[in-house]
């Protein structure tokens, strides 16, 4: 069902049971998958594709040139997974040259108003954006992410699976997998305890988590802390996720607790 105020233009692809509401803008190179619902005032452009079940509300923008000054019109997309809702004010960029091209979001997602996903994101899946939150270019958050309302990501950040980012939060500093971040220039606060019980991970795997989250952290020298756990906890494969999370990126500043 289109809206006869809308504009849909003929080469876009229209799934089964797609929804367009008033006032809207569809560009040629637009995929709508099935049962996608375009509320009203919503404007997609570019190479982009959006997977079925995803709820768009009014004045969204998805797909316009990215905000960087070295794009210079090359190629590039979008792809927004299945299940996602974005509401009011949300924009998603597509990517540039020197990020692959492609800015890339998974399933079942929630990005809340006025939040801002950056060219060359990679958002993975059940991801919680609140209010107001820009992503900077080329961030990349893993599954489960969330992000209190008026934080801010900086560019080429990673924040690993799990991850709890605080309200009003500046992040700067790569977070690792279960961490929970907080302040006017992230710290680490410890582990995500809650979201993987409701995960339903063993209880013990958590305690030796946290035990492991202790020793990693127990003083500035992080890479020297990782070899002195060395094999300590290698059955535990969350504990494994946090040391290959570190070590992927050597050269990213990793967000640490407070000094104490």
């Amino acid at each position: 069902m289109i809206h006869n105020s809308s504009f849909v233009d003929k080469k876009a692809k229209i799934g089964n049971n797609v929804k367009v509401g008033p006032f809207c803008y569809i560009g040629p190179n637009v995929e709508l998958q099935e049962d996608v619902e375009l509320i009203s005032n919503v404007h997609i452009e570019g190479n982009t594709k959006i997977g079925k079940g995803t709820k768009i509300f009014p004045f969204a923008s998805i797909g316009t040139m990215p905000q960087d000054l070295k794009y210079k019109g090359e190629s590039n997309s979008v792809l927004i997974g299945e299940n996602n809702m974005i509401r009011e004010y949300v924009t998603i960029n597509p990517g540039t040259e020197g990020g692959g091209g492609e800015t890339v979001i998974g399933n079942n997602c929630l990005f809340m108003i006025s939040s801002h996903i950056a060219h060359d994101c990679k958002v993975g899946n059940n991801v919680v954006i609140a209010n107001n939150v820009p992503l900077g270019g080329h961030v990349t958050l893993e599954d489960s992410v969330v992000i209190g309302g008026n934080s801010a990501v900086q560019q080429f950040t990673r924040i690993g699976r799990l991850a709890m980012i605080g309200g009003m939060t500046g992040v700067l500093k790569d977070v690792i997998p279960f961490g929970l971040s907080f302040g006017n220039r992230n710290y680490l606060q410890g582990i995500n305890l809650i979201g993987l019980r409701r995960k339903k991970y063993e209880n013990k795997k958590i305690l030796e988590l946290d035990t492991a989250y202790k020793k990693i952290f127990s003083s500035d020298k992080l890479h020297e802390n990782l070899a002195n756990i060395n094999g300590e906890f290698k059955k535990n494969d969350l504990v494994k996720e946090v040391i290959d999370f570190i070590e992927k990126d050597k050269k990213r500043p990793i967000c640490t607790p407070l000094s104490k």
